[in-house]
């Protein structure tokens, strides 16, 4: 059985997906495309390019629903792809070698992406998420993914989460606090709305790095900016400017004393 019906994916009733694939690497093109065949009934390849200058004409041809994207290419990277084309009405599955600096930026984007080698079982959670999720706003999450990469990191920069209703984006400036709640991570806002989202706080962790967040408890990850005062206990507590109480873990306590210490001039 197709993985497609699998996924209750009907591809009569929906059409099946059409994707372009690019990668400057053959052997890495031939081993996406042979994975992507596990989804035949839902989804087409119509092209495929080694060269990002062919790529951009393949994509303002075919028109895709979704193209499979390598980070880095020769002359040309992809994301330099995706500027020359412009308007992105298309999703984007970004393809890399393990980079944390291209992954974190990735994250913030709210953008997929898989990691070479390109194993079956990661490429079934990726395309799971692109056959049930509502996604868009292509052009904005673009220009966070440039201002992630190329520009100093700010809190006047956003986030986009992603949630079963489509892509939300976020101003960091915004969020007090991300607060775990086992698969769930709840992220409370200067508003006084909270936004509940099925990923972990240690993937938040990692996506809001260097831009003034501190973890100070396995459920607790805060905007320093946010904070108005330390109360002393075993690890104590984090008293933030909307009034709520964090706890903080005894072993990240002097670390977060000195950092709230140096904010503080």
């Amino acid at each position: 059985m197709k993985l497609g019906k699998l996924l209750n994916f009907n591809p009569i009733n929906m059409g099946a997906l059409t994707a372009i694939l690019i990668d400057d690497e053959s052997s890495s093109l031939e081993n996406l495309r042979q994975k992507l065949e596990e989804f035949s009934d839902s989804l087409k390849v119509v092209a495929t390019a080694q060269k990002p200058e062919e790529a951009i004409m393949l994509i303002r041809h075919h028109r895709p629903d979704v193209v499979f994207l390598d980070i880095e290419m020769p002359r040309m990277s992809g994301f330099k792809v995706l500027e020359e084309i412009g308007k992105a009405d298309f999703e984007v599955i970004f393809v890399t070698a393990y980079n944390h600096y291209a992954i974190d930026a990735i994250r913030i984007s709210a953008f997929d992406y898989l990691v070479k080698p390109v194993v079956l079982k990661e490429l079934r959670h990726t395309m799971e998420r692109l056959f049930q999720e509502t996604r868009g706003k292509s052009k904005e999450r673009l220009e966070l993914l440039r201002q992630s990469l190329f520009d100093a990191k700010t809190q006047e920069h956003r986030i986009a989460i992603s949630s079963t209703d489509g892509i939300e984006l976020l101003q960091i400036r915004d969020i007090i606090r991300i607060e775990s709640h086992s698969n769930y991570s709840h992220i409370i806002l200067q508003s006084g709305r909270t936004i509940v989202v099925t990923k972990l706080l240690k993937d938040f962790e990692t996506m809001l790095r260097g831009y003034g967040f501190y973890r100070v408890h396995n459920s607790h990850l805060i905007n320093l900016s946010f904070v108005s005062k330390y109360l002393r206990g075993d690890g104590g507590q984090a008293m933030m400017q909307n009034g709520d109480l964090v706890e903080v873990s005894r072993r990240k306590k002097d670390e977060f004393i000195e950092l709230i210490s140096f904010a503080g001039g």
